[in-house]
């Protein structure tokens, strides 16, 4: 099975700039978007073999998610059951018969970290929430998690520290979810490669000299660790300031 996980940064802009080619060529059984920044019927996708679910913010142009399976999924639920976090369409839950698939867009923690207070309650609630659905069946989320885990996991972690994305409490925050039984994939993999990103501020000329993040995860259920084959950062695709990040399983 080829999962794919992708901020598109606005889903119309990138559809001008080739998403369709990588649609079509990654050929994935489930592909998941982040911040799409549509309201309902402002895109029809001609997704031939898929199932199309979208959650939308409330807010015109901002966040949103959706999630693209050749295969129906028993059940498809939006948020995370929080009045508080349902506004922003930030979660699709997608049950299968083996496993729940989460397609999640975190929260930002903002300039000054004016929204870092918000950032930790729905690290609190989310852990919350897939540790409620690990009870029933095994979970694998995705999407643009907004921390950079490790100093391994951005260029230039010295003048960052405490910056949003890579304050201690949002990297508390991860590890906590390692501890719980959890597998950043990609790591897994790959433990000490270096240079490895997924998004690239559109100043400083950052991704040519590849001064980047690595943000977009694909995180899964301990249960799962056999099933897992490889994780994959498509940093050569454009089309966004983020690239497509990529999990095989059996």
């Amino acid at each position: 099975m080829k999962f794919i996980s992708w901020n598109v940064n606005g889903l119309r802009a990138c559809m001008q700039k080739g998403f369709m080619d990588f649609f079509k060529e990654i050929d994935a059984d489930i592909f998941c978007l982040q911040e799409t920044k549509l309201s309902e019927g402002q895109i029809e996708l001609p997704l031939e073999g898929y199932h199309q679910y979208w959650n939308y913010a409330e807010k015109k142009g901002y966040s949103g998610t959706a999630l693209f399976t050749k295969e129906e999924p028993v059940s498809v639920t939006y948020g995370i059951n929080i009045e508080e976090h349902d506004h922003e369409g930030r979660v699709i839950t997608a049950e299968y018969k083996d496993f729940y698939f989460v397609d999640v867009y975190v929260p930002n923690s903002q300039r000054e970290l004016a929204r870092i207070d918000y950032r930790m309650e729905w690290e609190k609630d989310f852990l919350s929430y897939i540790k409620g659905l690990e009870k029933k069946k095994p979970v694998i989320y995705c999407g643009d998690l907004n921390v950079a885990h490790k100093e391994i996991d951005l260029k230039n972690p010295d003048s960052n520290h405490m910056n949003a994305g890579f304050t201690d409490r949002e990297r508390e925050c991860f590890t906590r979810v390692l501890e719980n039984g959890y597998i950043d994939s990609f790591r897994y993999f790959y433990p000490d490669k270096k240079e490895a990103y997924s998004w690239w501020s559109y100043m400083f000329k950052s991704r040519e000299r590849n001064t980047g993040w690595r943000i977009d995860y694909f995180v899964v259920s301990g249960k799962l660790k056999g099933r897992l084959k490889d994780a994959v950062i498509h940093s050569d695709i454009m089309g966004s300031d983020h690239c497509p990040v990529e999990l095989d399983m059996e």
